[in-house]
Order: C-alpha cells, then structure tokens, then sequence
C-alpha cells in the first residue's frame, strides 16, 4: 500500500506580541488536517513585535484550495493585525543574477541550483559585461547583456526591472555586480535584492580591496550579505563569515580566500531566504529563523 502524498508549506507572521496568537495559529491548521513540522518564534524585547515560521505538511492543494486556507486563514490574521504570507515549498522564488565580470559566486549559484541544492528558481542573469555570457548559458540560463555608461543608467536599471518583470522574478541576487544601484532601484526592488560584499576591519573600499587587506596585514577576510538598500553596503544584514589568514600568505591567498567566503555566505543569504527563514524587525534588524 503505497503512502499517502504530502507536500509542505510555510507560513510566515509577524505582529505585536499578544497572548494566544500561537495556539490559535495551531488550532487552524490541526482542524484541517496540517501536522507541524518545525515551528520558531521571537519576540523583539524593546518593540515587542512577534515573528514566527512554521513549517507544515499536508494533502497537496491546487490553486483553488490555497485560495480557501488563505481567505479562511485571513480571519485569524486580522484579528491579530498580522503581517502574514503562506505558500508551498515547491513555489520556488523566481530569481535574476545580476553580475559583471568576476564569476565565483555565480558559478557556485548556477552549481547548487542545477544540482537542487539551492531552492529557488534561476531564470535570468544580468550583467554589464558579456563576459559571463558562456557560463550562463552553458546552464541553460537566459543571458541578458545591459552595458551602462553614467549617462545610460536610468534606461539600464529600467531593462534590469524588466527582465525581472518578464520573467515572474521576486529576487535579485547581486552576485559581485560592480555597480552601485540608483536610490529609486533600491527602494523598487526592496526586501527584493540581496549583496555580496567583502567586509573586513577596517572596510577597504575602491579597488583592489584584498590587495588593500595585505599591505595592512590583515588576519581575517571576511564577506556580508545583506539586502540592498540606498546606503551603500549598509542594508539589513543577513548572514556573515570569517577566514582566518596568516602573514606568510601573499595577496594571492587572500584573494582565493575572499572569493571563497563571498561565495558560501551569498550563497546562505540566497538559501534562507528562498526558504523565508529571513524577516525583517521594525527597526531594521533581520531575524534569521532555524538555519
């Protein structure tokens, strides 16, 4: 006798703290038959503001039963003033790569996602070089080349939001994409757009960065990824790592590094957020749940 099919879901919530919020979620879904496989909660101690990600399984529902669990959890919601979304782990998040000309993190994107390691749906890379035009397309993904001048900029971010529109995309991953977003992109594409950037003690900005880090003696090379938004490098952070590198080690060394830990950590970012573990606080802090 063959098992019965399940599929899972993911439900998200954010309110003000109240008492009850999680026995009433739990409560709904036990009367239509959803089991809880992992739940996580926190509250915010100084805005008092509760999230919580569940995960939970149950039947395999159409379009049409999502609609009915949604309408009816919505009662629920609004008696709480929730921020909420629910949807299936098998709706992959349709992603844009944008990129110019360095291709560690894209590669290892491309990687996991060809392998199912990474769970979200590449259909788009961007970039103002064609240089990784090869790459992209050796997987099979669409390859769009958008060069941009200072002068060019606007009518370049404007193609950038319309591959993303024409393709269903609800992320954009910044993947070593060497220039610096528009205010006005930032603030379309917000809680939207994840970065990559080297992060060290003192931040070396401009050229060369890991080049920079050597002539300092640097003993650490680190990388950040957090979402974009107008201050440069400033955004949300999600997830951040450490190499620890000795002073026998030439600038090569430290490039590698640096190539290799910007890759791990965007990658992370990318992976729980396509698996909304990844929520954001009032006061701009992130909330990174069950990693």
């Amino acid at each position: 006798m063959s098992e019965p099919q399940t599929s899972h879901y993911v439900l998200r919530i954010s309110c003000e703290d109240q008492v009850g919020i999680v026995s009433a979620v739990a409560k709904f879904f036990a009367d239509r038959e959803f089991s809880i496989v992992e739940s996580s909660q926190h509250t915010e101690p100084s805005s008092r503001q509760f999230f919580m990600r569940t995960l939970l399984s149950g039947k395999p529902m159409n379009a049409e039963m999502m609609d009915e669990i949604t309408t009816a959890f919505d009662a629920i919601a609004r008696s709480f003033e929730m921020s909420w979304s629910f949807r299936s782990t098998e709706d992959k998040l349709k992603t844009v790569i944008a990129v110019s000309k360095w291709d560690h993190c894209l590669k290892d994107l491309l990687h996991a996602w060809k392998t199912g390691d990474l769970p979200l749906d590449i259909v788009a890379v961007v970039s103002n070089h064609d240089d990784l035009n090869s790459m992209a397309t050796w997987y099979g993904v669409p390859f769009y080349h958008l060069p941009v001048t200072p002068d060019t900029k606007p009518q370049q971010e404007a193609q950038m939001l319309k591959v993303m529109e024409d393709t269903g995309s609800e992320l954009m991953l910044l993947a070593r994409y060497m220039q610096i977003l528009s205010d006005d992109l930032c603030k379309k594409l917000q809680g939207r757009a994840i970065n990559i950037h080297h992060s060290f003690l003192p931040g070396f900005k401009g050229a060369k960065p890991y080049h920079q880090a050597y002539e300092k003696g640097v003993k650490l090379v680190g990388a950040t990824a957090h979402y974009v938004t107008a201050d440069l490098d400033e955004g949300p952070i999600i997830e951040q790592d450490v190499f620890r590198v000795a002073h026998s080690d030439d600038v090569d060394v430290l490039v590698t590094a640096g190539r290799q830990v910007e890759s791990r950590v965007l990658m992370r970012a990318a992976k729980w957020h396509a698996e909304g573990r990844v929520m954001m606080t009032s006061s701009r802090r992130t909330v990174v749940f069950d990693r």
